[in-house]
């Protein structure tokens, strides 16, 4: 019986299977550090290949490069033999919740989900930690635990105490930030759809790097936009100049495709106000537009002379053409879509009805701090929340959330933050789904980070930035709810998440590396699972190899006198089918291969005996021929 291979994709094999594809020419064998034959690249004849010239030797180009680049493509590519564990205790409706609060190391995570939302997240927030010479930077080493790794990249000393990272004085201060983000940013691309886009505060510090890093990994014609948010109104008298704005970038996976889904905002009051009817149309309220356009994009049939209702001579301004042909012109006129002043004398304006605009107003770049918030008063609306504790420093608005979310997602769609702090997204997701019925989802990822021995939040009881973000999560969903009481479909408003924390593999090394351990150890590898493991441990474990949804109902059932984990794919079939304990016998195989599951996954030692485990295969290819049947 095949076994589940139970660790992230190696990107570096599966690149050079490609590769091979394209140029099998380039494919040459090498020895890895145990000797044994493996597929490598050879780069020489690749280059040649790629290259329309003789290829001597490194050439001069425009590209973004730094000290540890290498090693961040090797980090993003590396496989880790991790999983994630449910904390069912930590969690809100666990059992019927489709939003994720991930706990762990945001690399980590973002290889874990690989398989299972490959291309299925539609927006991706992140407000990364900005690289001020003060804040917290990541320093990868998949093969530590959290405290390992905190110990040995100077955020704590020996003693657990807090210790500042990445000062301006390291010669390496915009390398290890570019480091740290490039290989995080390179795994999160495959994670969105098609349309899907991702949204990225950012400061004036690495703004110019970060578009070029997103220019390489996105590609710079799937550039929509920088947004400058107001973050502040107050003045910074301290400073040569007050600098009151953040940068939001925004980058689609495909432009064309983002276009076509994403939505326009609201009419506000304002919007709404510049329309009226002062010649009682009867298609209703109207605004008049410029009929003009820049001469340099017209064309000769867009240059003639108009005249007025009164008589009057009108040519296009100096430097402009008007909008559409003279033809076009004449149709507008006739369909009394063109305004010339209540004298008939003016300049002509075509006349927009209120009835016939689209769903509402293409967003402008410039997003003001009345508009959506700055980060004062978030923190004020999230004192609130925490009943007048700070908890956290620089949230951002809901506002400003809520409006990233309206404009790149529809109803049912995922939102990715794997920086989530005080999981702000987490709040507008739900706080949007309140307001207009929506079913957005949230996964959320963010690393247990301690929490200032002196802040307000430590003396609260909140250790860690990850416990910050579960609580506002829990409040605020209580609060929408109650805010929005007596709302057709309130009571169904997922305000719930699952906790999964990132740990070990479930499985003892001998699963991964059967050859290195000798005939003497074998009595103590009798089973290949970590005794402390659970078997939901182990059942989300077979999700993320699986590449199973994590958040799709899972339910319990006893049959035969066996646990079974069924999870739910819908309503053709059963998702998968999990049994962990030990003692399968053919009676037991035969009643669950009757549930026809998609897939379903055993112990290897879980059978009574070896001819069960030989006969397995056989009962479901009679009884259920399309399952997948597999163990760990």
């Amino acid at each position: 019986m095949e076994k589940l291979k139970l660790h992230t994709p190696n990107f570096t094999q599966d690149n050079i299977a490609r590769l091979a594809e394209l140029f099998p020419n380039c494919i040459t064998e090498a020895r890895d550090e145990k000797g044994a034959l493996k597929k490598a690249i050879d780069f020489d004849l690749l280059r040649q290949e790629l290259s329309g010239q003789i290829v001597e030797g490194p050439q001069e180009r425009y590209q973004l490069s730094w000290p540890g680049k290498r090693e961040a493509l090797l980090t993003a590519n590396a496989p880790i033999a991790k999983t994630l564990r449910p904390c069912r205790e930590e969690s809100v409706d666990f059992d019927t919740t489709k939003n994720l609060f991930i706990e762990g190391d945001n690399l980590d995570a973002l290889k874990l989900l690989q398989e299972t939302y490959l291309n299925q997240v539609k927006m991706i927030y992140i407000d990364p930690p900005y690289n001020t010479g003060n804040d917290f930077i990541y320093d990868d080493d998949f093969a530590e635990d959290v405290d390992s790794y905190k110990l040995r990249s100077n955020q704590i000393d020996e003693t657990g105490n807090r210790l500042v990272a990445n000062m301006a004085t390291n010669g390496r201060f915009h390398s290890d930030w570019l480091t740290m983000i490039y290989s995080r940013l390179r795994l999160s691309r495959n994670l969105l759809t098609v349309d899907g886009s991702i949204w990225i505060s950012i400061d004036d510090i690495e703004y110019s790097n970060i578009r070029q890093i997103c220019n390489q990994i996105f590609g710079e014609e799937n550039f929509v936009a920088s947004f400058i948010w107001e973050k502040r109104k107050t003045r910074e008298n301290r400073r040569v100049f007050s600098v009151n704005h953040d940068y939001i970038i925004c980058y689609a996976k495909n432009k064309d495709a983002f276009q076509d889904s994403r939505h326009l905002l609201p009419l506000t009051n304002e919007a709404r106000a510049r329309y009226s009817n002062p010649d009682n149309d009867p298609r209703g309220e109207w605004q008049s537009v410029a009929l003009t356009a820049q001469a340099g994009h017209g064309t000769p049939a867009q240059f003639y002379t108009i005249t007025t209702p009164s008589g009057r001579m009108v040519s296009p301004p100096s430097g402009n053409c008007w909008r559409v042909t003279e033809k076009r012109f004449s149709e507008m006129k006739k369909d009394g879509r063109i305004w010339f002043g209540s004298e008939g004398a003016n300049v002509p304006r075509q006349k927009v009805f209120l009835s016939e605009m689209d769903a509402g107003l293409t967003p402008h770049t410039l997003w003001k701090a009345d508009e959506v918030g700055t980060t004062d008063s978030a923190k004020r609306k999230l004192n609130e929340l925490f009943q007048s504790v700070t908890v956290f420093d620089t949230p951002k608005p809901i506002d400003l959330l809520e409006r990233i979310a309206h404009i790149s997602m529809d109803s049912g769609d995922i939102a990715l933050d794997f920086f989530s702090g005080s999981a702000s997204i987490a709040e507008a997701v739900i706080g949007l789904n309140a307001k207009d019925g929506g079913n957005r989802k949230f996964n959320l990822v963010q690393l247990p980070e301690t929490s200032d021995d002196n802040s307000e939040a430590f003396k609260a009881g909140y250790t860690t930035i990850a416990e910050i973000g579960k609580e506002r999560i829990r409040r605020a969903g209580k609060k929408i709810k109650e805010e929005n009481a007596g709302k057709p479909g309130i009571d169904q408003l997922d305000i719930g998440f699952r906790v999964l924390k990132i740990d070990t593999s479930n499985m003892k090394d001998v699963y991964y590396t059967p050859d290195n351990f000798q005939q003497d150890d074998l009595l103590e590898q009798v089973s290949n699972i970590r005794e402390d493991r659970t078997p939901e441990d182990l059942l989300f474990q077979v999700l993320l190899d699986w590449g199973v949804d994590l958040a799709l109902p899972i339910s319990r059932e006893t049959i035969a006198g066996k646990t079974v984990f069924f999870v739910d794919g819908g309503d053709k079939h059963m998702a998968l089918a999990a049994c962990f304990d030990h003692g399968i016998d053919e009676d037991f195989v035969k009643q669950l291969a009757t549930r026809q599951p998609l897939r379903v996954v055993f112990r290897d030692d879980g059978f009574a005996t070896d001819s069960v485990k030989i006969n397995v295969e056989q009962i479901f290819r009679l009884l259920s021929p399309s399952t997948d049947v597999k163990s760990i």
